[in-house]
């Protein structure tokens, strides 16, 4: 297939040369002029065969918004516009019903992967119409590790899907960190190193997050290197938020959120952990020790 990629940052140009890898052809659109293949989203567009298909991979928020707002306005019946960014999902569902009004399909498609997509393949979660998943299914394939791709539901779906991963991984991350800082914390003499690794094997914890905590403390034993700060991408707040109108007991998602909100206030070793997995698995800047 023939395709437009939009946002060739981190994520982005990773997956695009990922398609080239299998086969597809890329265009590629970025505000960089170093990297974008066209000068303008109406040049992209243009050099799409109909119907066209267009995968948006900016930042959350208004990037989104305006991208898929032009879009709207420059696409026709029968195209395809596909959302692979962290978006909140009720701003998909919306997306969805105003391209729809034009005859313009859309998917919500929740992307996990981070850094390492390009070479271990993604877990996508897709939301829409399912012709239109159909339709984009090549790509699906061509990104995903074996397995990694679900058509979870309606638009919104993928998003909804995604928002709730990301606020697992808040946990998960939580609770390797606060292991860490246990384990340092005991007057038994413990190699904590050995102690995370031998983790890996055999394990019922064993996870490639445990894996990228070993990465890191290779590169860093002690985490000296970076600051106990950990950003939060917003996906966790709306996970804790949908928790709450929905009823649903959410122990575990919103004290990890909490965990990030006081990790700006002092310097606790688990969140050098969740830090330095951030950087590990996304390419996320860390605040580094003065």
């Amino acid at each position: 297939m023939k395709i437009g990629m939009i946002g060739l940052g981190r994520m982005g140009g990773n997956m695009a040369e990922r398609l080239r890898r299998h086969g597809h052809e890329v265009v590629g659109f970025d505000h960089d002029p170093k990297v974008s293949q066209v000068g303008t989203l109406s040049d992209l567009v243009g050099a799409l065969p109909a119907p066209r298909v267009v995968w948006v991979m900016v930042p959350a928020g208004d990037p989104t918004e305006k991208t898929v707002a032009t879009l709207g306005s420059l696409l026709a019946a029968g195209d395809l516009v596909i959302e692979g960014g962290n978006s909140y999902f009720g701003d998909s569902i919306r997306r969805a019903k105003q391209l729809g009004e034009r005859g313009i399909g859309f998917i919500d498609a929740g992307t996990s992967g981070g850094i390492w997509g390009l070479k271990e393949g993604y877990c996508i979660m897709a939301g829409g119409d399912g012709a239109q998943v159909a339709k984009a299914q090549p790509i699906f394939d061509a990104l995903v590790q074996s397995g990694g791709f679900a058509h979870v539901g309606p638009a919104g779906a993928g998003h909804f899907t995604k928002m709730v991963h990301n606020g697992v991984e808040y946990g998960m991350m939580q609770a390797f960190g606060e292991g860490y800082e246990l384990l340092r914390a005991s007057e038994l003499g413990i190699d904590v190193e050995k102690a995370v690794k031998v983790w890996r094997n055999g394990s019922v914890v064993r996870s490639w997050l445990l894996d990228l905590l070993a990465k890191a403390l290779d590169e860093d034993p002690e985490l000296r290197s970076i600051k106990g700060w950990a950003e939060d991408s917003g996906e966790g707040r709306w996970t804790v938020q949908e928790a709450v109108r929905l009823g649903v007991p959410a122990h575990v998602l919103s004290a990890a959120l909490y965990a990030r909100f006081s990790s700006r206030q002092d310097d606790p070793p688990a969140m050098k952990v969740v830090a330095a997995l951030r950087n590990q698995f996304g390419g996320h800047a860390v605040k580094k020790e003065t």
